[in-house]
């Protein structure tokens, strides 16, 4: 039983060092396009109001995944089940106002918005 547990653990032990080994690979390839966003997230930090900066980094550091600007997907933020009303999703798409997800936190956004965004972010990286 001690040399089928031994066996068992230098199998997952060279799992591990595999798995490691391929995070340093895909860490090594993001490290550019990470130090990007960091110096632009530091330009906009200026331009941005302190009361909502503040909410911002709070929302951020509040949830499991980091993620505090979310986008409405079939009726619900992303990360929540939880369904907006469509009057409130009406507003959202009009863009006039800041708006949170009462259950989460979280900043919603608009499904379109959301996919601008994620277009200029890949223009940004083929430029890199």
């Amino acid at each position: 039983m001690i040399s089928n547990s031994k066996e068992k653990l230098d199998q997952k032990s060279t799992h591990l060092k595999h798995k490691k080994a391929e995070l340093s690979d895909i860490m090594a390839e993001t490290q550019k396009e990470e130090a990007f966003l960091t110096e632009k997230s530091a330009e906009y930090e200026a331009l941005i109001e302190e009361r909502l900066l503040a909410a911002y980094k709070r929302i951020r550091s509040s949830v499991r995944n980091g993620l505090a600007v979310v986008s409405i997907e079939r009726g619900a933020s992303a990360g929540s089940f939880f369904t907006i009303p469509p009057q409130t999703q009406v507003e959202i798409a009009a863009r006039k106002k800041i708006i949170t997800d009462e259950h989460s936190g979280r900043i919603l956004v608009d499904a379109s918005l959301a996919e601008e965004e994620r277009e200029k972010m890949q223009k940004l990286f083929a430029h890199l």
